[in-house]
């Protein structure tokens, strides 16, 4: 009797050892990978969902993100879920590149938000398919260039700048001074270029001829159900219908699991702060193209 005591007390303490292993193993990995980590451990079927919200400033996250899904066995599809006005030229195409490579290994589903425009669209038009609600804010094929001129301001303040300049055009777009014909015309040549690449990446990844996306791409938004009616969106549907969708085209059967990208570990102020950087020093201390359509009263 003494001997099965032992033994029984000997299996619990090896069960709760395991038990509390196995614990450790998933929290560790959780921390280090988050769930596409578990989902590698515990196997079984997935859908990775990627979100894109805010001004496009920065891809590296995006990416790391799309080539984590792509190398991850478990899961079968993506949805590329979209809520953004779009962004810098930048790193909207390296995103937009990003979604064309992984499209050769898995199905990746786009699924617009609120708004999805310009340098959103842009991401948007690489994905297998495109998803968005009747009153998606989306389209707004075009590029903007935003310059400012505080000559007329520093002279009421009595202040004069200066440039000391290798070249005729190395100040162009200076605030301190007028922009020259000569010099409205090398810009609109450069944003005219710049549309033009957006245009043949839209025409491209959704198969339509690029006259056809030309003829829509004058800047301005359309409605999801607009899109739709356009060839820019193929269906209307939520975020749900988005993740049914990708099932589908990965084969997965009955209900999916979720895999939601993990973010950088950032503390809260770090994320304020890159925050603030991203979306407003990095867009005003500097001209620059922008795939990006922010109206002031959108809300």
């Amino acid at each position: 009797m003494a001997k099965v005591r032992l033994l029984l007390k000997g299996l619990s303490i090896l069960f709760l050892s395991l038990l509390v292993f196995f614990v450790a193993v998933f929290f560790y990995a959780y921390l280090t990978g988050g769930e596409i980590q578990v989902l590698s451990l515990l196997g079984g079927d997935g859908i990775g969902v990627l979100e894109i919200a805010g001004s496009i400033n920065d891809s590296r996250e995006a990416i790391r993100s799309l080539k984590q899904f792509g190398e991850t066995r478990g899961i079968k599809a993506v949805v590329v879920r979209i809520d953004s006005p779009g962004g810098g030229v930048a790193p909207t195409q390296e995103i937009f590149e990003e979604i064309h490579k992984l499209k050769k290994k898995k199905p990746v589903i786009a699924s617009l938000g609120g708004i999805a425009a310009s340098g959103g669209y842009y991401i948007a038009s690489a994905c297998d398919q495109v998803v968005a609600n009747p009153g998606t804010l989306t389209g707004s094929i075009g590029v903007i260039m935003e310059l400012g001129n505080v000559e007329e301001l520093l002279k009421k303040l009595g202040l004069k700048g200066y440039s000391v300049k290798s070249g005729p055009h190395k100040d162009i777009g200076s605030p301190l001074r007028p922009l020259s014909q000569e010099e409205k015309a090398i810009l609109q040549s450069l944003v005219d270029n710049v549309h033009g690449q957006f245009v043949t990446a839209v025409a491209k990844s959704r198969r339509m001829p690029e006259d056809k996306v030309r003829e829509l791409a004058d800047g301005r938004v359309y409605s999801g159900e607009q899109a739709k009616g356009l060839g820019l969106v193929d269906l209307l549907g939520n975020m749900e219908d988005a993740i049914d969708l990708a099932a589908e085209r990965g084969g997965i059967k009955g209900v999916p699991q979720v895999i939601h990208a993990r973010g950088e570990d950032k503390s809260w102020w770090e994320k304020l702060l890159f925050s603030y950087l991203g979306n407003g020093l990095g867009k005003g201390a500097g001209w620059g193209l922008r795939y990006e359509w922010t109206p002031s009263w959108i809300q």
